[in-house]
């Protein structure tokens, strides 16, 4: 079964233009990766300073490697420099 990321993102308001041009290039390389099946960057209606990513790996395995993979070694500690707090991560296997 396949694997669900959904990170959210509390952005400083002078930070969001910044953090959206990292989410471009992050996007970009992540969605060329073996086993990515889904990889983008939502905007919440109520508050455009959370920006939230969903994405949908084959396994576990293809997770671990996205994590290790050069372009989002680079771009992840960039982008926690726009935060007003630390990244909300929650990792879920679907069942049904």
């Amino acid at each position: 079964m396949t694997i669900r990321v959904v990170a959210k993102n509390q952005v400083k308001p002078e930070k969001i233009q910044e953090f959206m041009d990292l989410c471009e290039k992050l996007v970009e390389g992540s969605i060329k990766e073996e086993g990515c099946i889904e990889y983008g960057v939502y905007q919440e209606l109520e508050n455009l300073g959370i920006l939230t990513m969903l994405e949908e790996w084959k396994d576990e395995r293809s997770l671990d490697e996205h994590l290790n993979s050069n372009h989002f070694r680079e771009i992840f500690p960039l982008l926690s420099e726009c935060l007003e707090k630390d990244t909300e991560i929650n990792v879920y296997r679907k069942k049904l």
